[in-house]
Formats: structure tokens, C-alpha cells, sequence
């Protein structure tokens, strides 16, 4: 399908700020990003819209920075200004919340504890700190730790991961409250609802329970008066009940258009021994419920969510209308997602209890610490997160998008090494005299972060897949020499012989190379838990754990967590391209 010429427009108009902003030569991926972020409709066409963006790239390329400025005036309209300087929220739209105050806003974050936090969460926690700074308001972490399913378990260790992933995104909530500790805050509320004739206490089984409820079909209870649901509710505080056999269910329309809103469960039994209260409580508030009171107590004056949580709203406003309160207001984003990451925390829980995942910052969990442990900054996730703004339309990213905002800020300060993959010892024969070393720039761009002296020849170590496709040809040693390959490669061999032939700077295939003298052993783990040994280079030897390197013709990559110098082998973990 032809693109039609107003999103031709908006493509060049895109391009041309991101190079103008960055002083660069775009690129399609975050061009095609930033214009699907906007515009949901055109990701059914996404491809059409990446090969429009290719030619658009390639004509803006070849223009000069004065061009390119006249180019974007040129197209009119508010987004001809001239873009402004890189920031946070990448001037995305935050648009005023309603009704707030500066030094009135309270907010929240309510994390279940049953894992570490992940990508998806992170617009939850940088869209609050957002309008906290703002508004110069309050944001509270509240811990939603009511007993969940036996598959999806409280758990004490949670609580403190969460709270180290919170200071890992550089997010520190004014106070911390944990539901386990107010659920006898949540029974006065109860009565009120009793008294208010908006609930009763059910026993049907949970078989029969959902099938009325998908019939529009009252349970026998439901005529109950406000005494029997009293008595009834007194029984079930005092432990009268096996947990199963009853429940607090709220009166609403049996025949409302969505059977998931019909007479929903306020209260239910649990005998599961909780981290934080133990058996104290048998008689615990559904999700909704305690949110109700909470988003009262706790004076929240905003609740920010997914738009995909619109029953949770419908649910607090039903209950404050029963009650004659005012609740806060609800604000609302759609979905994100990137394409890459599988994020599934009921998945990574188990994963991470087997051992089949080495912990929590597995780089399978994309979890915020997976993501640290990856070299990816908190700073890029934030500017990633915020660049979407609170839009409604559901986006689908590529991780690229995430990739190319860590590069903004990483690129210029960290120092390139050489690693080869699956490698192949290749003695050079005629290697002249004298060429025992090399020197080579620690950055390409920054010649302030100097260079390191690496050995060279007449042993190196070449990726195998390298060394088989280029077989029998003249290929250039990147920075330093040409040889000739030999014309049969054995697939099992891990030595080889080849011929030095000049050190003139031909157009002929350039490999990454590694001097065999004093070269290291890597272990690189990668984005799926695989992981590809390899030969780097010696002056690996002297980093420190946690550093971050590119290495060359692979990406960036850092040490990995519990790393110590001269450990063999050296232990890094990919980040991206």
C-alpha cells in the first residue's frame, strides 16, 4: 500500500528534528518508533512505513546541518520549531492533571510483592515520579500484599527486592505502607457497605458463583436484609467459615453488560500464612476494595494506571457513590510494549525458583535489575518511558527504541575492546619484524580517552565463522594488516596457518581480531541466557567489575555482577547493538 504524503510528512519532519537535536544522521528504527508511538493506526503498515523511512533517512543524510534546518522550516506548522534540547520526557505529552495543585498531589505505586520489577512496570513508577516532581507532590509505595492464589504467593523476600529496584530507578517514594498492616482498617468500611444494603454474604461454590454470574443469575442470598448480612459477616470474622464457603459480595446490576461486574467478591477467607501477619487475619479485602479505602485514607488525589484496569475504576467509584464520598481522580495510558521482551512474572518466578534463570536479573526476566545488569541505565529507561508520554493508543516497540536512548548516553564514555566468538588461532607466516604490538584508540570519536597498546602477531585469534567465509581470500586485520586466509578451512580445527601479504589500507573484508599473546578467555552471556565463549583482548585483564566496553563489531556489553579481577574466564553480559 503507497504511503500516503501526509505520513511521508511526518516522517521527514521526525527525522529531520532527531538529526538536528542530536547533531547526527538519523536512523530509521527510532524514526519509525517515535511516528507508530504517535500514530497506532500505521503499525498495519509498518512495514511500508520502515521503507518509506529508509528513502527519507538516505535524502536527509546528504544534507548539510544549514540544509537540514531549512528543511524542517520549510514544512510549516507547530513541529517546525526548532526541537528542543534532549530531555526527559522527549517533549511528550503529560498533559495537566485535573484538578491538582502544586504541593496538593499525592500519588501511588501499589507493586503486588511476588517478584522484582520489570520493563512493565516502569511506566507505572516513572509516569508517577513524573507528575510527583511536577506538582511538588508525594508519592507513597503501597505494598498491595493481600493474599494472592496459591500460584501467586506473597512473599517476604519481595519487599526489599522491590524497594532496591525502586533505588535502582532512581525513585524514592515518601513513604511506604503495606496493606497487610491496615487490613482491620478495611472492616469499618465493610459495614458501612452492609449498612448501605450493598452487599451480602454468599456461599455458593466458585463453580456456581461464576456460572450465575455469566447467566445474570441471582444467588439465593442476594434477597438477604442488612441484620442477616450482619450476622452472617460477624460469622465470618469469627472464623465460623472454612475458607471457599463464603464470601462478601457487593450488590451491583445482574444484568450490567459485563458479566465481570456483577456482584463482584469484596472480602473473602484465607488460611495462607502471611510474611508480615501471619495468621492474623482470615477475612481479607479483594483488590478493589481496599483500594477504595486506601485511595480515602491515604488521601490519594490521583490514581495512574493502565487503561486496561477501567473495571478497578468502575469498581472504587461504585463503592465511593455507595458510601457519599469523593474519591481521587483517574488518569489513564494504554499499553506498551516491546517487542523483544517476553515479560511474564508468573514465568520468571518459577524460572528463578528452579534456577533455571540465575536470579532476578536474568536478562530472560527483563526485569529493571536485568536491564542494570545489562549496562542499560536508569536514565535511558526513564527517557524511553517518558517519551510515550500518557497516550491512550497502544504502542509495540522495537527494543531498539529502549537500545537507542542507553547509546545516547553511554556511547561517548565508554571504551572499545576487541572479542572474538567461537575463535580460531591463526599463526601468520612472513609477519614482518618488529610489528609486535599495536596501538589502538580506546574510543573512535574521543581521542581524550586515549589509547592501549595491544599485542600483535604473528598469532591471532579470528572468529571461526569469519575465518569460514572468507576462506582462501586477502582480508585486512581492522587497523593493522592484510594476510591471506588458506583455501581449506577444517570445520573442527582450531588452529590455521596464513600468509602475511602488506600493510596498505586495501578495500578488501576487514575481521576483528584479537593478538593470541596475554589474550583472555570471555564468557558472554546474551540477551536469551545463551552463552558464547570467546578470546578477548589483554587489557581486559585490568577492568574493573561492572565496567562497561564495546566491544567491537558485537556491542556493548558489561562485567558482570560478582566479577573480580584476574577471575578467568573474564564474565560480561551483551546490552545491545
Amino acid at each position: 500500500m503507497p504511503i500516503p504524503p501526509e505520513v511521508r510528512t511526518r516522517l521527514r519532519r521526525i527525522a529531520l528534528e532527531n538529526a538536528i537535536e542530536h547533531g547526527d544522521l538519523p536512523r530509521s528504527g527510532p524514526v519509525v518508533a517515535r511516528l507508530l508511538s504517535q500514530d497506532a493506526s500505521l503499525r498495519s503498515s509498518a512495514s511500508e512505513v520502515r521503507a518509506e523511512a529508509d528513502r527519507v533517512v538516505a535524502e536527509i543524510g546528504a544534507l548539510d546541518a544549514r540544509a537540514r534546518a531549512d528543511a524542517l522550516a520549510a514544512l510549516g506548522g507547530p513541529e517546525a520549531r526548532a526541537p528542543r534540547a534532549a530531555s526527559a520526557d522527549h517533549g511528550a505529552e503529560f498533559p495537566d492533571l485535573p484538578g491538582a495543585r502544586s504541593g496538593e498531589v499525592v500519588l501511588r505505586l501499589a507493586p503486588f510483592p511476588s517478584g522484582a520489577l520489570h520493563i512493565g512496570h516502569a511506566r507505572m513508577i516513572y509516569a508517577n515520579d513524573h507528575y510527583r516532581k511536577q506538582y511538588a507532590g508525594r508519592l507513597l509505595l503501597v505494598f498491595d500484599d493481600t493474599p494472592g492464589s496459591e500460584e501467586k504467593k506473597v512473599e517476604s523476600e519481595f519487599y526489599d527486592i522491590i524497594r532496591g529496584d525502586l533505588d535502582l530507578a532512581q525513585v524514592r517514594p515518601d513513604a511506604v505502607y503495606y496493606k497487610s498492616d491496615r487490613v482491620g482498617a478495611f472492616y469499618p468500611w465493610a459495614l458501612r457497605t452492609i449498612e448501605a444494603g450493598g452487599a451480602y454474604v454468599c456461599h455458593c461454590p466458585a463453580d456456581l458463583l461464576r456460572a450465575n454470574r455469566a447467566a445474570g443469575r441471582a444467588c439465593a442470598e442476594r434477597d438477604q436484609a442488612v441484620q442477616e448480612t450482619m450476622r452472617e459477616w460477624n460469622r465470618m470474622l469469627a472464623g465460623e467459615y472454612a475458607v471457599g464457603s463464603a464470601v462478601l459480595r457487593l450488590r451491583t446490576d445482574m444484568q450490567d453488560p459485563d458479566p465481570a461486574f456483577r456482584d463482584r467478591i469484596l472480602f473473602r477467607l484465607s488460611n495462607l500464612d502471611h510474611p508480615r501477619v501471619g495468621h492474623r487475619y482470615r477475612v481479607w479485602p479483594m483488590l478493589e476494595f481496599s483500594w477504595a479505602v486506601d485511595d480515602l485514607e491515604l488521601g490519594i488525589t490521583h490514581v495512574l494506571r493502565g487503561k486496561d484496569l477501567v473495571i478497578e475504576d468502575r469498581m472504587e467509584r461504585f463503592l465511593w457513590d455507595l458510601w457519599k464520598v469523593k474519591g481521587p481522580e483517574f488518569v489513564h495510558w494504554g499499553i506498551l510494549r516491546i517487542r523483544e521482551a517476553k515479560v511474564a512474572k508468573s514465568k520468571a518466578y518459577r524460572e528463578v525458583k528452579s534456577g533455571v534463570f540465575d536470579g532476578w536479573d536474568d536478562p530472560r526476566t527483563w526485569s529493571l535489575r536485568s536491564l542494570d545488569r545489562r549496562g542499560i541505565t536508569s536514565e535511558a529507561v526513564r527517557a524511553f518511558i517518558l517519551s510515550f508520554g500518557m497516550s491512550l493508543s497502544d504502542i509495540e516497540v522495537p527494543a531498539e527504541s529502549l537500545y537507542s536512548e542507553n547509546r545516547k548516553l553511554i556511547d561517548a564514555t565508554t571504551m572499545r575492546r576487541s572479542f572474538v566468538a567461537d575463535p580460531v588461532e591463526v599463526t601468520v607466516s612472513g609477519w614482518p619484524a618488529g610489528i609486535e604490538s599495536a596501538e589502538l584508540p580506546n574510543h573512535p570519536d574521543r581521542p581524550e580517552l586515549g589509547t592501549r597498546t595491544v599485542p600483535a602477531g604473528p598469532r591471532f585469534y579470528l572468529a571461526r565463522k569469519d575465518v569460514g567465509a572468507h576462506a582462501g581470500e586477502e582480508v585486512r586485520l581492522k587497523d593493522l594488516a592484510n594476510i591471506r586466509l588458506p583455501p581449506d578451512i577444517p570445520e573442527s580445527s582450531g588452529r590455521l596457518s596464513a600468509e602475511f601479504t602488506s600493510r596498505e589500507n586495501k578495500r578488501i573484508p576487514r575481521l576483528q581480531w584479537v593478538g593470541a599473546t596475554n589474550a583472555v578467555p570471555v564468557d558472554l552471556l546474551g540477551i536469551e541466557g545463551e552463552h558464547t565463549r570467546g578470546m578477548g583482548e589483554a587489557a581486559l585483564r585490568s577492568a574493573t567489575p561492572r565496567q562497561r566496553f564495546q566491544f567491537e563489531r558485537v556491542g556493548f556489553v558489561r562485567l558482570d555482577r560478582g566479577y573480580a579481577p584476574p577471575d578467568l574466564p573474564v564474565r560480561v553480559v551483551y546490552g545491545h547493538p
